[in-house]
């Protein structure tokens, strides 16, 4: 089976997260349950160790209250036009503020051998926004995005 970390931390996301981004104590049955489902002990590692750096990170406070955003040339290899704008969007339209941007770019770039669809990188900005607290409203919205209850750019 050729799965890779995305692919843990979607498993993960869908059975563990979806009421806050901790996971249980014991990660250890965490582990071997996935293992038996046939993910690699490297990957479902990363996937850990992704996650862990995520709940790290949530503890940032802006200083500034605006800025704007520049992606540097690793960013833009990893992202394409279409995923740059996608974050500028979620952020024009208030699902994402300059620190959960920034959370979202971040966690992207920590997965360095993934390609980044559209799809992946919306999965990516829920679980940064369920990781946040006082988040519910923006996880909302994103979640009908991820979903497709409303389309991801208004006309």
């Amino acid at each position: 089976m050729k799965e890779n970390i995305f692919d843990v931390l979607m498993y993960l996301f869908e059975n563990y997260m979806e009421d806050e981004i901790e996971l249980p104590p014991d990660s250890d049955v965490i582990r071997t349950e996935l293992q038996e489902a046939g993910f690699q002990s490297c990957e479902v590692n990363k996937a850990f160790d992704w996650l862990d750096s995520l709940a790290l990170e949530g503890t940032i406070k802006p200083t500034i209250t605006s800025a704007f955003r520049i992606f540097c040339p690793q960013e833009n290899k990893k992202l394409d036009l279409e995923c740059r704008n996608l974050i500028m969007f979620l952020e024009q339209s208030g699902i994402l503020t300059p620190t959960n941007r920034e959370l979202v770019i971040d966690r992207v770039m920590a997965l360095e051998h993934e390609e980044i669809s559209m799809e992946k990188l919306k999965w990516i900005v829920l679980m940064v926004l369920l990781s946040q607290p006082d988040e519910e409203i923006a996880f909302s919205r994103m979640e009908d995005i991820v979903y497709e209850l409303i389309p991801a750019y208004l006309h």
